[in-house]
Protein backbone atom coordinates (compact mmCIF):
# COMPACT_ATOMS: atom_id res chain seq x y z
CA UNK A 1 0.00 0.00 0.00
CA UNK A 2 2.80 2.24 1.00
CA UNK A 3 4.25 1.94 -2.78
CA UNK A 4 1.18 2.82 -4.89
CA UNK A 5 1.11 6.51 -3.85
CA UNK A 6 -1.67 8.74 -4.88
CA UNK A 7 0.85 9.66 -8.08
CA UNK A 8 0.70 6.35 -8.89
CA UNK A 9 -1.52 5.72 -12.32
CA UNK A 10 -1.88 2.09 -13.16
CA UNK A 11 -3.40 1.46 -16.54
CA UNK A 12 -5.18 -2.46 -16.62
CA UNK A 13 -6.38 -4.67 -20.00
CA UNK A 14 -9.22 -6.37 -18.67
CA UNK A 15 -11.00 -6.62 -15.48
CA UNK A 16 -9.81 -10.14 -14.72
CA UNK A 17 -6.03 -8.98 -15.08
CA UNK A 18 -7.18 -6.10 -12.64
CA UNK A 19 -7.99 -8.68 -10.12
CA UNK A 20 -4.60 -10.22 -10.17
CA UNK A 21 -2.98 -7.07 -10.40
CA UNK A 22 -4.85 -5.96 -7.36
CA UNK A 23 -3.97 -9.26 -5.58
CA UNK A 24 -0.12 -8.79 -5.90
CA UNK A 25 -0.62 -5.15 -4.59
CA UNK A 26 1.53 -6.36 -1.09
CA UNK A 27 3.96 -7.64 -3.32
CA UNK A 28 7.58 -6.04 -2.25
CA UNK A 29 9.03 -3.57 -4.80
CA UNK A 30 11.61 -6.81 -5.94
CA UNK A 31 8.34 -8.57 -7.22
CA UNK A 32 6.59 -5.46 -8.46
CA UNK A 33 9.84 -4.31 -11.35
CA UNK A 34 9.65 -8.05 -12.61
CA UNK A 35 6.41 -7.04 -12.96
CA UNK A 36 7.27 -4.00 -15.27
CA UNK A 37 10.33 -5.52 -16.90
CA UNK A 38 7.88 -8.21 -18.69
CA UNK A 39 5.71 -5.84 -19.72
CA UNK A 40 3.10 -8.34 -21.29
CA UNK A 41 0.88 -6.68 -23.50
CA UNK A 42 -2.30 -6.24 -21.79
CA UNK A 43 -1.22 -7.33 -18.45
CA UNK A 44 0.09 -4.63 -16.12
CA UNK A 45 1.60 -1.36 -17.04
CA UNK A 46 2.39 1.27 -14.38
CA UNK A 47 3.61 5.19 -14.92
CA UNK A 48 5.59 5.66 -11.90
CA UNK A 49 5.85 9.13 -11.75
CA UNK A 50 7.09 9.18 -8.35
CA UNK A 51 10.69 10.38 -8.95
CA UNK A 52 12.06 7.58 -5.85
CA UNK A 53 10.43 4.90 -7.26
CA UNK A 54 11.98 5.20 -10.65
CA UNK A 55 15.61 5.60 -8.73
CA UNK A 56 14.95 2.39 -6.73
CA UNK A 57 13.55 1.01 -10.03
CA UNK A 58 17.20 1.82 -11.73
CA UNK A 59 19.23 0.76 -9.09
CA UNK A 60 17.95 -2.59 -8.61
CA UNK A 61 17.70 -2.98 -12.49
CA UNK A 62 21.39 -2.39 -12.30
CA UNK A 63 22.69 -4.45 -9.33
CA UNK A 64 20.40 -7.37 -11.45
CA UNK A 65 22.63 -6.43 -14.31
CA UNK A 66 25.57 -7.12 -12.64
CA UNK A 67 25.41 -9.57 -10.69
CA UNK A 68 24.44 -11.78 -14.06
CA UNK A 69 27.25 -10.41 -15.56
CA UNK A 70 29.51 -11.86 -12.75
CA UNK A 71 27.82 -15.10 -12.73
CA UNK A 72 28.38 -15.68 -16.06
CA UNK A 73 32.09 -14.43 -15.86
CA UNK A 74 32.73 -17.00 -13.20
CA UNK A 75 30.63 -19.79 -14.98
CA UNK A 76 33.36 -19.19 -17.77
CA UNK A 77 36.35 -19.11 -15.88
CA UNK A 78 35.30 -22.59 -13.99
CA UNK A 79 34.78 -24.12 -17.83
CA UNK A 80 37.76 -22.75 -18.38
CA UNK A 81 39.75 -23.45 -15.48
CA UNK A 82 43.45 -25.43 -15.76
CA UNK A 83 42.84 -29.18 -15.15
CA UNK A 84 44.09 -30.15 -11.55
CA UNK A 85 47.84 -32.21 -12.08
CA UNK A 86 47.68 -36.46 -11.57
CA UNK A 87 48.11 -37.08 -7.66
CA UNK A 88 51.40 -39.37 -8.68
CA UNK A 89 53.16 -36.30 -10.07
CA UNK A 90 53.09 -34.08 -6.75
CA UNK A 91 55.13 -37.07 -5.61
CA UNK A 92 58.45 -38.32 -5.62
CA UNK A 93 59.12 -42.12 -7.04
CA UNK A 94 59.71 -43.44 -2.65
CA UNK A 95 57.15 -40.86 -1.59
CA UNK A 96 54.75 -43.35 -3.65
CA UNK A 97 56.16 -46.29 -2.67
CA UNK A 98 56.00 -45.13 1.11
CA UNK A 99 52.24 -44.23 0.92
CA UNK A 100 51.19 -47.59 -1.49
CA UNK A 101 52.72 -49.79 0.80
CA UNK A 102 50.69 -48.97 3.50
CA UNK A 103 47.65 -48.74 1.35
CA UNK A 104 48.10 -52.20 0.23
CA UNK A 105 49.71 -53.80 3.53
CA UNK A 106 47.39 -52.08 6.23
CA UNK A 107 44.48 -53.68 7.37
CA UNK A 108 41.47 -51.90 8.55
CA UNK A 109 42.15 -51.55 12.03
CA UNK A 110 45.51 -50.34 11.11
CA UNK A 111 44.19 -47.55 8.78
CA UNK A 112 41.71 -46.26 11.23
CA UNK A 113 44.44 -45.25 12.97
CA UNK A 114 45.57 -43.10 10.19
CA UNK A 115 43.47 -39.59 11.21
CA UNK A 116 41.77 -39.13 7.84
CA UNK A 117 40.77 -42.68 7.36
CA UNK A 118 38.87 -43.07 10.02
CA UNK A 119 34.85 -44.29 9.55
CA UNK A 120 34.08 -45.46 6.62
CA UNK A 121 36.49 -44.18 4.26
CA UNK A 122 39.00 -47.45 5.85
CA UNK A 123 36.71 -49.88 5.47
CA UNK A 124 36.22 -48.43 1.66
CA UNK A 125 40.03 -48.82 1.11
CA UNK A 126 40.37 -52.48 1.85
CA UNK A 127 36.95 -52.81 0.09
CA UNK A 128 38.23 -51.32 -3.16
CA UNK A 129 41.57 -52.90 -2.73
CA UNK A 130 40.09 -56.18 -2.56
CA UNK A 131 38.03 -56.31 -5.59
CA UNK A 132 40.03 -54.57 -8.07
CA UNK A 133 43.67 -55.62 -6.59
CA UNK A 134 46.30 -53.29 -5.04
CA UNK A 135 47.32 -50.05 -5.57
CA UNK A 136 48.67 -49.46 -8.40
CA UNK A 137 49.25 -45.27 -8.74
CA UNK A 138 47.83 -42.60 -6.42
CA UNK A 139 45.40 -41.53 -9.28
CA UNK A 140 43.34 -44.69 -8.23
CA UNK A 141 42.21 -43.70 -4.92
CA UNK A 142 39.60 -41.26 -6.40
CA UNK A 143 38.10 -44.41 -7.37
CA UNK A 144 37.07 -45.29 -3.46
CA UNK A 145 34.02 -44.10 -2.63
CA UNK A 146 33.91 -40.58 -0.28
CA UNK A 147 37.23 -39.57 -2.03
CA UNK A 148 37.65 -36.73 -3.88
CA UNK A 149 41.20 -34.99 -4.83
CA UNK A 150 41.66 -33.02 -2.27
CA UNK A 151 41.15 -36.12 0.48
CA UNK A 152 43.18 -38.39 -1.59
CA UNK A 153 46.38 -35.91 -1.70
CA UNK A 154 45.91 -34.72 2.39
CA UNK A 155 45.93 -38.35 3.12
CA UNK A 156 49.16 -38.79 1.12
CA UNK A 157 50.72 -35.85 2.71
CA UNK A 158 49.80 -37.46 6.49
CA UNK A 159 51.15 -40.22 6.17
CA UNK A 160 54.56 -38.77 4.59
CA UNK A 161 54.86 -36.50 7.90
CA UNK A 162 51.94 -37.34 10.34
CA UNK A 163 53.82 -35.24 12.72
CA UNK A 164 54.16 -32.05 11.05
CA UNK A 165 52.11 -30.28 12.67
CA UNK A 166 53.49 -31.53 16.82
CA UNK A 167 57.24 -30.54 15.50
CA UNK A 168 56.52 -27.14 15.14
CA UNK A 169 54.72 -26.62 18.53
CA UNK A 170 56.34 -28.94 20.35
CA UNK A 171 59.39 -30.29 20.18
CA UNK A 172 60.04 -32.02 23.34
CA UNK A 173 57.45 -34.32 24.46
CA UNK A 174 56.34 -34.49 27.84
CA UNK A 175 55.25 -37.93 29.51
CA UNK A 176 52.50 -35.76 31.85
CA UNK A 177 50.53 -35.20 28.52
CA UNK A 178 49.89 -39.04 27.87
CA UNK A 179 49.43 -40.90 31.36
CA UNK A 180 46.13 -40.77 32.58
CA UNK A 181 44.94 -39.70 34.93
CA UNK A 182 47.52 -37.53 35.96
CA UNK A 183 49.25 -38.02 38.18
CA UNK A 184 52.03 -35.92 39.75
CA UNK A 185 54.90 -36.08 37.80
CA UNK A 186 57.64 -36.70 41.02
CA UNK A 187 55.88 -39.67 41.71
CA UNK A 188 56.40 -41.02 38.44
CA UNK A 189 59.92 -40.33 38.61
CA UNK A 190 60.30 -42.04 41.93
CA UNK A 191 58.94 -45.07 40.76
CA UNK A 192 61.24 -47.80 41.34
CA UNK A 193 59.77 -50.21 38.62
CA UNK A 194 56.68 -50.85 36.65
CA UNK A 195 54.23 -53.50 35.01
CA UNK A 196 53.47 -52.49 31.80
CA UNK A 197 50.23 -54.35 30.54
CA UNK A 198 49.01 -55.30 26.91
CA UNK A 199 46.26 -56.45 25.79
CA UNK A 200 44.14 -57.85 22.80
CA UNK A 201 41.29 -59.88 21.87
CA UNK A 202 43.11 -63.24 22.82
CA UNK A 203 45.83 -62.47 24.76
CA UNK A 204 47.39 -60.30 27.79
CA UNK A 205 50.98 -59.80 28.09
CA UNK A 206 52.74 -57.94 30.70
CA UNK A 207 56.78 -56.91 31.30
CA UNK A 208 58.27 -56.02 34.88
CA UNK A 209 60.76 -53.41 34.23
CA UNK A 210 62.84 -51.42 36.53
CA UNK A 211 64.24 -47.47 36.59
CA UNK A 212 67.22 -49.38 34.70
CA UNK A 213 65.42 -50.93 32.57
CA UNK A 214 66.25 -54.31 33.71
CA UNK A 215 63.63 -56.97 32.66
CA UNK A 216 62.46 -58.61 35.57
CA UNK A 217 59.66 -60.35 34.32
CA UNK A 218 58.19 -60.26 30.88
CA UNK A 219 55.44 -63.20 30.09
CA UNK A 220 51.98 -63.51 28.31
CA UNK A 221 48.61 -65.44 28.77
CA UNK A 222 46.68 -67.30 26.16
CA UNK A 223 42.91 -65.64 26.72
CA UNK A 224 41.19 -68.77 24.69
CA UNK A 225 37.43 -67.40 25.78
CA UNK A 226 37.64 -64.04 24.93
CA UNK A 227 35.28 -62.75 21.95
CA UNK A 228 33.41 -66.29 21.73
CA UNK A 229 29.74 -65.70 22.02
CA UNK A 230 27.90 -62.91 24.08
CA UNK A 231 30.29 -61.14 26.22
CA UNK A 232 30.11 -63.19 29.49
CA UNK A 233 31.04 -61.01 32.59
CA UNK A 234 32.10 -64.25 34.83
CA UNK A 235 34.33 -65.37 32.03
CA UNK A 236 36.20 -62.05 31.56
CA UNK A 237 36.45 -62.41 35.43
CA UNK A 238 37.91 -65.49 35.51
CA UNK A 239 40.41 -64.67 33.12
CA UNK A 240 41.52 -61.90 34.03
CA UNK A 241 41.30 -62.31 37.31
CA UNK A 242 43.97 -65.24 36.58
CA UNK A 243 46.28 -63.25 35.05
CA UNK A 244 46.58 -60.75 37.49
CA UNK A 245 47.20 -63.01 40.22
CA UNK A 246 50.33 -63.71 38.55
CA UNK A 247 51.73 -59.96 38.02
CA UNK A 248 54.31 -58.73 40.39
CA UNK A 249 54.34 -56.21 43.25
CA UNK A 250 55.42 -52.75 41.49
CA UNK A 251 55.01 -49.24 41.89
CA UNK A 252 52.75 -48.34 38.88
CA UNK A 253 51.12 -50.73 36.60
CA UNK A 254 50.36 -48.97 33.21
CA UNK A 255 47.73 -50.21 30.84
CA UNK A 256 47.99 -49.54 26.65
CA UNK A 257 45.38 -47.18 25.72
CA UNK A 258 44.47 -48.21 22.31
CA UNK A 259 43.50 -45.61 19.68
CA UNK A 260 40.33 -47.64 18.12
CA UNK A 261 38.25 -45.15 17.32
CA UNK A 262 34.36 -45.78 18.23
CA UNK A 263 32.95 -44.51 15.35
CA UNK A 264 34.44 -47.35 13.25
CA UNK A 265 30.90 -49.56 13.25
CA UNK A 266 32.60 -52.21 11.87
CA UNK A 267 35.36 -52.34 14.84
CA UNK A 268 32.39 -52.12 17.77
CA UNK A 269 32.92 -55.36 19.11
CA UNK A 270 36.64 -55.09 18.95
CA UNK A 271 36.40 -51.58 20.89
CA UNK A 272 34.07 -52.95 23.62
CA UNK A 273 35.82 -56.29 24.33
CA UNK A 274 39.02 -53.57 24.42
CA UNK A 275 37.29 -51.45 27.28
CA UNK A 276 35.78 -54.26 28.91
CA UNK A 277 39.45 -56.20 29.73
CA UNK A 278 40.48 -52.19 30.12
CA UNK A 279 38.14 -51.71 33.01
CA UNK A 280 38.24 -54.61 34.12
CA UNK A 281 42.15 -54.95 34.76
CA UNK A 282 41.68 -51.39 36.46
CA UNK A 283 39.49 -52.54 38.84
CA UNK A 284 41.06 -55.71 40.07
CA UNK A 285 44.54 -53.97 40.34
CA UNK A 286 43.84 -51.17 41.89
CA UNK A 287 42.01 -53.56 44.31
CA UNK A 288 44.61 -56.26 44.76
CA UNK A 289 47.97 -53.43 44.83
CA UNK A 290 46.97 -49.89 45.58
CA UNK A 291 47.30 -49.04 49.43
CA UNK A 292 45.94 -46.05 51.22
CA UNK A 293 43.97 -44.76 48.53
CA UNK A 294 46.64 -44.56 46.20
CA UNK A 295 46.58 -44.39 42.47
CA UNK A 296 48.32 -47.31 40.98
CA UNK A 297 47.02 -48.00 38.00
CA UNK A 298 47.59 -45.82 34.68
CA UNK A 299 47.02 -45.61 31.20
CA UNK A 300 49.83 -45.05 28.70
CA UNK A 301 48.60 -43.81 24.61
CA UNK A 302 49.86 -46.42 22.37
CA UNK A 303 50.52 -43.88 19.58
CA UNK A 304 53.35 -42.01 21.90
CA UNK A 305 54.65 -45.32 22.65
CA UNK A 306 55.12 -45.68 18.68
CA UNK A 307 56.42 -42.12 18.25
CA UNK A 308 58.91 -42.68 20.94
CA UNK A 309 60.17 -45.67 18.60
CA UNK A 310 59.52 -44.23 15.29
CA UNK A 311 57.09 -46.92 14.45
CA UNK A 312 54.44 -44.97 13.55
CA UNK A 313 53.33 -44.30 9.37
CA UNK A 314 50.64 -42.25 9.51
CA UNK A 315 48.65 -42.71 12.32
CA UNK A 316 49.20 -46.58 12.10
CA UNK A 317 51.65 -48.27 14.12
CA UNK A 318 53.63 -50.99 12.56
CA UNK A 319 55.28 -53.93 14.00
CA UNK A 320 57.63 -53.35 17.06
CA UNK A 321 58.66 -57.04 17.12
CA UNK A 322 61.88 -56.67 14.70
CA UNK A 323 62.94 -53.94 17.78
CA UNK A 324 62.59 -55.93 20.30
CA UNK A 325 64.88 -58.66 18.57
CA UNK A 326 67.39 -55.88 18.21
CA UNK A 327 67.13 -55.21 21.55
CA UNK A 328 67.65 -59.08 22.88
CA UNK A 329 70.49 -59.25 20.72
CA UNK A 330 72.25 -55.90 21.86
CA UNK A 331 72.16 -57.31 25.63
CA UNK A 332 74.67 -60.27 24.41
CA UNK A 333 76.70 -58.16 22.51
CA UNK A 334 76.70 -54.57 24.06
CA UNK A 335 78.57 -53.67 27.35
CA UNK A 336 76.08 -51.11 27.88
CA UNK A 337 73.14 -52.46 26.34
CA UNK A 338 69.59 -50.18 26.08
CA UNK A 339 67.35 -52.61 27.75
CA UNK A 340 69.19 -55.84 30.29
CA UNK A 341 67.42 -59.37 30.08
CA UNK A 342 68.52 -61.90 32.62
CA UNK A 343 71.36 -63.51 31.15
CA UNK A 344 69.74 -67.56 31.64
CA UNK A 345 66.34 -66.02 29.79
CA UNK A 346 68.13 -64.59 26.99
CA UNK A 347 67.69 -67.71 25.47
CA UNK A 348 64.74 -68.36 25.62
CA UNK A 349 63.27 -65.02 25.24
CA UNK A 350 64.86 -65.30 21.58
CA UNK A 351 63.45 -68.75 20.69
CA UNK A 352 60.36 -67.32 21.31
CA UNK A 353 60.43 -64.50 19.07
CA UNK A 354 62.96 -65.74 16.53
CA UNK A 355 61.58 -69.85 15.96
CA UNK A 356 58.04 -69.47 16.89
CA UNK A 357 57.15 -67.55 13.55
CA UNK A 358 53.78 -69.02 13.56
CA UNK A 359 52.15 -66.88 15.82
CA UNK A 360 53.92 -62.80 16.24
CA UNK A 361 53.69 -62.23 19.51
CA UNK A 362 52.90 -58.63 18.92
CA UNK A 363 51.30 -58.13 22.71
CA UNK A 364 54.73 -59.35 24.17
CA UNK A 365 56.66 -56.93 22.33
CA UNK A 366 54.56 -53.98 22.88
CA UNK A 367 54.08 -54.87 26.62
CA UNK A 368 58.14 -54.53 26.43
CA UNK A 369 58.59 -51.31 24.43
CA UNK A 370 55.66 -49.57 26.58
CA UNK A 371 57.74 -50.18 29.87
CA UNK A 372 61.30 -48.95 28.01
CA UNK A 373 59.01 -46.29 26.35
CA UNK A 374 58.11 -44.75 30.28
CA UNK A 375 61.45 -44.30 31.92
CA UNK A 376 63.02 -43.18 28.70
CA UNK A 377 60.55 -40.65 28.23
CA UNK A 378 60.72 -39.98 32.32
CA UNK A 379 64.32 -39.64 31.74
CA UNK A 380 64.14 -36.89 28.79
CA UNK A 381 61.92 -35.04 30.54
CA UNK A 382 64.47 -34.58 33.70
CA UNK A 383 67.24 -33.63 30.91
Amino acid sequence: AGIFSSRTRIRLGDSKKCCAAWKRAKMSFKGLVGLVQRDRKGFLQLLLSSSRLQSLSLRWCQKSTSVAQQDSADSSSENFREPKPSIDDLYSSQQKSAVLQLLNSATVEELSAVKLLRGRKSVNVVEYRNKHGPFQDLQSLLGVPFFQYKTAVKVCDFILNPLAKEERKEKKISIMKFIKPETESSKLKSASSIVSIVFSTHKIAWAHVDRHLMVHDWQQQECTMFMKGTYTPSIYLEEISSVVSRLPEADFYILEKNGLSALNASLFPVTLHLRTVEAMLYTLLQKTFAQEGQQKVLSMARIFVGKHFELMVGDSRTSGIDLVKQLLLQSVTLSEPRVNFPREKVVSYQKLLFVNKSKRDEELCDSLLQAVAFYELLTLNNT
